[in-house]
């Protein structure tokens, strides 16, 4: 792999102009394809095989109306004016001009007034009406959408409250923009001053634009062909622009030491390429392996996520290893570090191998390594009452009009009306079937938590039925779920007593059931990344106690992250300052998405740090040494790749969505707890404990596991013994 990169490097720099302008015309081709097809994610978060789905397969099969597909729907909520009520003649005939403005869209398929339907609120104040389109929720056009707003805004002129919800988005998810350009700039000014050099520190910024734009693009154009959630493609973003920065960091920083240590410019490229670059694709396939090792869960939409995540990461390694060596080729001796000129002719052994930081681990190593884990344990014990699920309406900020609405149906009807569920009732036989029916539905309105219970509905045979439970608390709550589950476990009673299947379903039961299983696939996905961890650590570095140590302490980074959002989200604590609208539950593909990245990422500062710890021990033979030069070596530019992953994730915390705003807080912070008190400070300090036996290897394992040169160690000894031999 080495000698590899090293001839790759070479013929990069050598063949500079057509490297860059391949790679730029590679970019527009793949930005104007992807412009050109559109982006199409509209894959939903569906699990195939749970009961609810199962519920809602039969629901549409019995209690369709027709073979087209299910319009959605936009509910407009209003409130009367104080001292009025919806049934005064005023609010009346606001209503009634309110729907007949919408009414004016072809794309209607039809209007259900709060009077037609009876959706009114026991007080007479709030009351709801029904739009349902010809087409599907995702299908339904802007132009629609904008009408409905146009005519509640008039309403509200008029002293009405009308708000929305229903099953068509009004607030589209934002992909792409401020966020990144924020990233992007944080980055810069954190290598400008890695550097001191402005233009040293674009160069990692343009090639992780170009690696971006072609990955981003690349999925952009399969959104086409797979479906795709919009998260997929967020994803792809936050990772594709933060490896493709750190990497060629990585890069760059190896250059700049190969130029002060007195090899020429071509040179340096070269062994760069053939050193840091190794380092550069082992970590990129770290992290690659981790995301496509999502696909163990079974879970379609978390699978795919995983890939295109990790085609994004893919880019950034072909082009660390293709672009950036080019690039040094321009820059040449532009980029030296002038501060360390003078040091060029100093001996290897006057070069002092430690800093401060370094030489304060080594002197306390048990008392920084027990303050860093206590630590990192107390940030990790609100994850002990750790809830998943997905945000829905009530988690958006009061500023727009589905939060309102929300509130208004809450206030109106109950919590439980934001999250009804259908109850599928399937009889054996048609004999005395709507009897059945009735008894059952009684039965079932008299669990624990069930606000309202709707007669019994059949379908056109008679055979199967329809009640909805509207229960007694919002769809976020334990008690729901506990509901959903006390119906799953009447359902067997049921079934033996008078014959009738009992399904549930709905959104809230499809989110608790997605949840579960993904809380189910998370400590499979972690037992297997761990196992993948210990046979790769133990091949790079030829022991046993440093993959265990990884190992562990990227445990104590996925606990602390997983803590801290449970903390922040779900406890509420701080939701103010990271603007998150309502406490609630924690994402529920966040954990398991997470414990995948942290994975890969934390992998790749535990390389570029123990690496070189590795390197000076092998050369030395002391342990204490070792530890202090990893520091001196690799900890500043480990702390500049932190810094910048936190900058970029980060950036991403102050968007609208709260789904993405957990995304940014939960990588932002794991990166933070693994690249500075896990990696810069309890790794250090139990590598001086360990001493020696740290690098300890028994022979026999030895001779099995196969000798990774990620450091391209092989390649600077053979490198020395030809100037030697010369």
């Amino acid at each position: 792999m080495a000698a590899f990169l090293y001839k790759l490097g070479i013929l990069a720099a050598r063949n500079r102009k057509k490297v860059l302008f391949g790679s730029l015309a590679v970019l527009i081709i793949a930005v104007s394809v992807g412009l050109g097809m559109g982006v199409h994610l509209n894959g939903e978060m569906t699990i195939p095989g749970t009961k609810s789905e199962e519920a809602m397969k039969v629901l549409r099969e019995e209690f369709s109306q027709g073979e087209g597909t299910e319009g959605g729907t936009i509910q407009v909520i209003f409130k009367a004016p104080d001292g009025q009520t919806l049934e005064s003649e005023s609010t009346q005939k606001m209503i009634a001009k309110t729907l007949k403005s919408i009414s004016k869209d072809s794309e209607i398929a039809s209007i259900v007034s709060p009077y037609e339907a009876g959706t009114i609120s026991y007080k007479k104040e709030i009351g709801y009406a029904v739009i349902t389109y010809k087409s599907e929720a995702l299908q339904v056009t802007d132009a629609s959408k904008e009408l409905v707003l146009e005519s509640v805004e008039k309403a509200r002129k008029e002293g009405l409250q009308a708000e929305l919800g229903g099953s068509v988005e009004l607030s589209e998810l934002e992909i792409g923009g401020v966020s990144e350009i924020i990233g992007i700039i944080a980055a810069f000014m954190i290598l400008a001053i890695t550097f001191t050099s402005l233009l040293a520190a674009g160069l990692p910024i343009l090639t992780a634009v170009i690696g971006l734009g072609i990955g981003v693009m690349s999925v952009i154009i399969a959104s086409n062909f797979i479906e795709m959630a919009s998260f997929s493609l967020i994803l792809a973003i936050m990772l594709g622009l933060a490896v493709g920065i750190d990497y060629g960091l990585f890069i760059i920083s190896r250059y700049r030491q190969n130029l002060v240590e007195g090899k020429g410019v071509e040179e340096s490229i070269a062994h760069a390429n053939a050193t840091a670059g190794s380092a550069v694709i082992f970590a990129g396939l770290t992290v690659i392996i981790a995301l496509a090792g999502l696909s163990v869960t079974g879970i379609p939409f978390i699978t795919v996520m995983g890939v295109a995540g990790a085609f994004t990461v893919l880019m950034a390694v072909i082009i660390s290893v293709i672009v950036v060596p080019a690039l040094l080729g321009f820059a040449g001796e532009r980029i030296r570090p002038k501060s360390k000129t003078a040091s060029i002719q100093d001996s290897p052994k006057s070069i002092e191998q430690s800093n401060r930081w370094g030489r304060t681990i080594t002197k306390y190593p048990l008392p920084i390594a027990l303050a860093g884990i206590l630590l990192l344990g107390a940030i990790s014990l609100p994850a002990l009452h750790l809830q998943t699920g997905l945000p829905d309406k009530g988690s958006k900020s009061i500023e727009t009009t589905e939060r309102r609405g929300y509130d208004l149906m809450a206030e109106g009807f109950g919590p439980g009306m934001n999250g009804p569920l259908a109850i599928i009732l399937k009889a054996e036989s048609t004999d005395d079937a709507q009897a059945t029916f009735v008894k059952v539905g009684k039965n079932l309105s008299e669990l624990p938590n069930v606000a309202m219970a709707t007669p019994p509905v059949s379908n056109a045979t008679g055979n199967v039925a329809m009640v909805t439970i509207i229960p007694g608390t919002d769809p976020k709550s334990e008690k729901t779920t506990e509901l959903v589950h006390s119906i799953r476990d009447k359902a067997a009673e049921i079934k033996q007593q008078d014959q009738v299947e009992v399904m549930v379903t709905g959104s809230t039961a499809v989110n608790i059931d997605i949840s579960e299983k993904l809380n189910e696939a998370l400590p499979r996905f972690a037992a297997l990344i761990v196992g993948l961890a210990l046979i790769l650590l133990m091949m790079v570095f030829r022991s046993v106690l440093v993959p265990i140590k990884a190992v562990l302490g990227y445990l104590l980074t996925l606990t602390a992250t997983l803590g801290f959002v449970v903390f922040v989200v779900q406890d509420g604590n701080l939701a103010r300052f990271f603007d998150i609208p309502a406490a609630g539950p924690v994402l529920n593909f966040l954990p398991i998405l997470t414990a995948g990245i942290l994975f890969g990422l934390a992998m790749d500062y535990e390389v570029f740090l123990v690496s070189r710890m590795r390197e000076e021990f092998n050369h030395s033979g002391n342990a204490k040494n070792a530890v202090l030069s990893g520091l001196k070596n690799s900890g500043g530019v480990v702390t500049a790749a932190g810094l910048i992953m936190i900058a970029v994730f980060a950036s991403f915390i102050f968007v609208e969505d709260v789904m993405i705003k957990s995304m940014g807080l939960a990588l932002a912070f794991g990166i933070l707890f693994d690249a500075f008190i896990v990696r810069l400070t309890i790794v250090p300090a139990v590598m001086t404990l360990m001493g020696r036996s740290a690098w300890y290897l028994p022979k026999w394992l030895g001779r099995i596991l196969p000798n990774i040169d990620i450091e391209g160690e092989s390649m600077e000894k053979e490198t020395k013994s030809k100037k030697e031999i010369a």
